[in-house]
């Protein structure tokens, strides 16, 4: 797919950020049947910035993991503006190791800035829940999916982005840090953001570019339905290929997949 040079890195940092774009939520209405919402992470509580459950693509079962900022004020305080704790996390490891034992496809759907950091959090192992799911996400063995559909941002983004098959929408964004926090760090002006977000390479294309992932949905003179009509066709299509492998071939492609990233 050829890159989009007239949209800056940073008109699609905005684009991912747009309060009107739809997350999570909007995808599991659209694609999923008879979605049933799971909730607690059987050690602290629930957080709604993480929707989980099972439910039906095209008759074929399967687990999914959203994250979810909101529309409303309302909502969006209630989901912590899509920045997951730790509870989030493990209610969403929980899920998997249940989609691992009735042999159910996971599809991570991901669009959050990054996990949350307030004092509680880390007081209930924030760093540590990421880094359990990242280890057990790569052992996992059933196939997984993860979809970056708006901001993607460090490791609260890569918390549900081990998987056999990354793919991104066209305008969503992938990285390390904010453009703004790279900026401010290297320098010392969070104005100099735009710059910032070139350097990131953190567009679909210049992922894609990288073997990052492995798919970009366009986005372009599409509306949101077509948008999701086209990643759902995606979504079969890969599980058709991925139901072809065995448990072990499977758990080797993915080590590969993230050992040759940077090489």
């Amino acid at each position: 797919m050829a890159k989009a040079e007239q949209i800056t890195a940073y008109e699609r940092v905005q684009a991912a950020r747009n309060g009107k774009r739809p997350m999570g939520a909007y995808y599991i209405e659209h694609m999923i049947d008879d979605f049933v919402e799971l909730h607690g992470d059987r050690r602290y509580g629930d957080d709604a910035a993480i929707i989980g459950g099972i439910g039906y693509i095209n008759h074929i079962p399967v687990t999914v993991i959203a994250m979810e900022r909101g529309d409303t004020i309302e909502e969006r305080m209630k989901r912590n503006f899509g920045c997951p704790k730790p509870e989030g996390y493990r209610k969403a490891l929980r899920l998997m190791k249940e989609a691992e034992k009735f042999h159910r496809p996971v599809i991570c759907l991901i669009g959050s800035s990054g996990a949350y950091c307030g004092i509680d959090a880390e007081e209930r192992g924030q760093g540590e829940a990421i880094a359990e799911n990242l280890w057990e996400m790569m052992g996992l063995k059933t196939p997984i999916i993860s979809v970056v559909v708006g901001e993607g941002g460090s490791g609260g983004a890569l918390a549900l982005g081990v998987c056999d098959t990354a793919v991104m929408l066209e305008n969503a964004v992938y990285s390390v840090i904010s453009p703004e926090g790279c900026a401010t760090i290297l320098w010392k002006d969070a104005a100099k953001a735009a710059d910032a977000a070139a350097h990131l390479r953190l567009t679909s294309y210049d992922l894609l570019e990288f073997g990052v992932i492995e798919k970009i949905i366009p986005e372009e003179g599409k509306s949101n339905r077509e948008i999701c009509s086209e990643l759902k066709k995606y979504l079969l299509e890969e599980f058709g290929r991925l139901s072809q492998l065995t448990a072990e071939e499977m758990l080797d492609r993915r080590y590969e997949k993230f050992r040759k990233i940077g090489a």
